[in-house]
């Protein structure tokens, strides 16, 4: 495994993973434990949870991971993240959105409060040693920044090491005056493995020659990336007279011509900020060579909304997909096996490609 999978530091002399990871079946089945239940996940808003007494069942990363899990609010507008699975049988605890006081299991009566703690269960009173900490609903990590609400399967995953970099970069924004979108918001099924598809994300070379429009209003030459430690951002700067930001002076970035800031969370989280808003589009592994990404758009400033580096998405995406679908039929090629990296365009890729050794390799359960 560590011979298969290691890249290199230097990117200089680095080689891209093998094309192993993208064509084998155990690979992508181990990829859910190593890579996806150890990351945070994108849940959506806290307006699935209105009001105190709110529950909102999903189901994480579906079709993959398919863990189901609910979010609640109580009385003290908390709000929980918790597993969806009763603790006496294994059934589905809420199937639906809905107001509760408790939350009651419909096959043999057990409740639980809405922090997922264990209320009372009929016919137990002969069971010794009951209730025990068993007996809570799990409750798993929530992290919420701004209207978004994010989830591990995992208790060691530290939420700074994937959010602190674009929190504190982007602290200026009026995260409360974003608005989500659902007819602007759209999904988008991609023939190919899903790393592909975010090693597409993660470099802007391949936009002079693939992305028309984009290469028009962005300004190319200019266009950089930062290495955070599990999280990374392309800076797009716009060309002149195009849509930028309005930055305070308190933005590091005061001064510049900032058409885009598109951040990658790994593995699979994409936040693109534009001045009419943002864009989450979350990459969904459904089978080795099939991925959904949805795109959740947020709109801040109606009046900016379709303009600069944010117009024309669903053209963007398109040209992406074929490309990226062309890729997946090249890496089953007897002859392509790794490639180089660009020391100069590919440094997202690389860092990319670091981090899923780095998880692939790990002996942590």
């Amino acid at each position: 495994m560590q011979t298969r999978f290691n890249v290199d530091t230097d990117i200089s002399i680095a080689k891209t993973l093998n094309t192993d990871f993208y064509t084998d079946p155990d690979l992508f089945e181990e990829s859910k434990e190593k890579i996806f239940s150890k990351s945070w996940q994108y849940i959506g808003d806290n307006s699935f949870v209105p009001d105190p007494g709110s529950c909102y069942p999903f189901t994480l990363l579906e079709n993959y991971l398919n863990e189901p899990l609910l979010l609640t609010k109580d009385s003290n507008q908390q709000i929980y993240c918790l597993s969806n699975v009763c603790t006496h049988r294994g059934t589905i605890l809420v199937n639906e959105a809905c107001q509760s006081v408790n939350m009651r299991c419909r096959y043999h009566g057990r409740q639980f409060r809405l922090d997922g703690s264990f209320l009372s269960m009929p016919e137990f009173k002969e069971v010794k040693n009951f209730p025990g900490k068993e007996d809570d609903l799990t409750r798993l990590p929530l992290l919420a920044w701004g209207p978004w609400l994010f989830t591990s399967l995992h208790f060691n995953a530290y939420p700074k090491r994937y959010f602190q970099a674009m929190q504190e970069r982007l602290s200026w924004l009026p995260l409360d005056k974003f608005v989500y979108k659902p007819a602007l918001s759209s999904e988008y099924i991609v023939k190919a493995h899903w790393a592909l598809y975010c090693e597409n994300y993660l470099e802007g070379f391949h936009i002079p020659f693939v992305h028309a429009g984009l290469n028009a209003v962005i300004d190319f030459g200019n266009y950089t990336t930062e290495i955070f430690e599990s999280s990374n951002l392309q800076l797009g700067l716009a060309k002149s007279g195009e849509q930028i930001f309005d930055l305070p002076v308190s933005s590091p970035d005061y001064g510049k011509k900032v058409a885009a800031y598109y951040f990658f969370v790994y593995p699979n989280l994409m936040f693109n900020f534009y001045p009419w808003g943002l864009s989450i589009n979350l990459v969904q592994p459904i089978s080795i060579e099939c991925t959904k990404v949805s795109f959740y758009t947020y709109v801040w400033k109606e009046e900016h909304f379709n303009k600069g580096a944010g117009s024309g998405l669903d053209t963007v995406e398109m040209e992406d997909e074929e490309v990226v679908e062309a890729v997946q039929k090249g890496i089953r090629s007897r002859f392509y096996h790794q490639g180089r990296y660009s020391v100069t365009r590919e440094q997202g890729i690389h860092h990319f490609h670091r981090l899923i050794c780095d998880s692939l390799n790990s002996k942590e359960a």
